[in-house]
């Protein structure tokens, strides 16, 4: 294992694990976690063993949403900057800026077959880094040989259904922190599963076409999912998951709405959101399904 500092897009300062046995691979695999998360996860770690036991490395890093907050260094018209970040913070719409960093730092490295695996809020990121490469580093895009989405969330329809008939209010109040040029102060605490500013709770409020890809509550066509040229692999768990419907009717709806003809698409008996105690089914089924698209 290896710590690996690097930059984002934007300059922001990163840092990440690399696994590997020191034998001499192209193939390597990308994590990007989800809300509040980080890169120390014993998923992570399982998943590494099992990718090195198969002649894959393994990078795992922390974006700028890990944890709940904290100071990020960022580089801003040209100037060095300290802002705040971290899940209650984040600007999901600077995601793509750490993936393709993690892309570009990788490439340094000597990979050329990579592999973007996602784990809930990871997953967004995700589809929405590879949408960014179609639209402007199709020289990234061309070292992209899987996307891996573990526990994909339609986050705003999630949390409409939590929240109830007290969602439109929350967002109203959001609204108005905003036009007051307080969005960064926090929303009330049953708002949101964590601790969130107004900013960003507004991003996973409202429904909007850059990051709501999951909606098939509306039955859409899921546009930037079926954009996805390269072989997908996506996973749910059926307890305590956050989906809408039972699993296997969720398994049954993304596969009638997804078109990629190499979809992997199922759940996981008995895994919830975090696949705690089911590791190791899933790793196998990751480096399985690598395996079968590398022939």
């Amino acid at each position: 294992m290896e710590k690996i500092n690097f930059k984002a897009l934007d300059k922001t300062e990163l840092v990440g694990l690399l696994y590997n046995e020191n034998t001499k691979t192209q193939d390597v695999i990308i994590a990007v976690h989800g809300m509040t998360s980080n890169c120390f996860k014993r998923r992570d770690e399982i998943i590494a063993k099992k990718a090195n036991e198969n002649n894959i490395d393994y990078f795992c890093f922390n974006n700028r949403g890990s944890d709940l907050a904290k100071y990020i260094k960022k580089k801003e018209n040209g100037k060095s900057i300290t802002t705040l970040g971290g899940m209650s913070y984040e600007n999901v719409k600077e995601s793509h800026y750490d993936v393709i960093g993690a892309i570009k730092a990788m490439k340094k490295l000597g990979y050329k077959n990579i592999y973007l695996q996602g784990h809930s809020l990871g997953s967004t990121k995700v589809v929405y880094a590879y949408k960014k490469m179609r639209e402007g580093n199709l020289e990234d895009l061309e070292n992209i040989k899987g996307v891996i989405l573990l526990s994909l969330v339609d986050i705003p329809s999630v949390l409409k259904f939590f929240l109830k008939d007290k969602s439109t209010d929350y967002i109203e109040l959001a609204k108005t922190k905003i036009e007051e040029g307080k969005g960064m102060e926090l929303m009330p605490r049953e708002s949101f599963i964590h601790p969130i500013c107004a900013k960003s709770f507004i991003q996973y409020a409202v429904e909007n076409e850059e990051f709501d890809f999951i909606n098939i509550q509306k039955d859409r066509s899921l546009v930037d999912l079926n954009n996805i040229e390269v072989p997908i692999f996506m996973r749910w768990g059926n307890v305590e998951e956050l989906i809408l419907q039972e699993a296997s009717e969720h398994v049954k709806t993304i596969r009638r709405i997804i078109k990629n003809k190499k979809a992997d698409i199922n759940y996981i008996e008995g895994a919830d959101h975090s696949y705690h105690g089911k590791e190791e089914t899933l790793s196998n089924q990751i480096i399985e399904f690598i395996k079968g698209e590398k022939g």
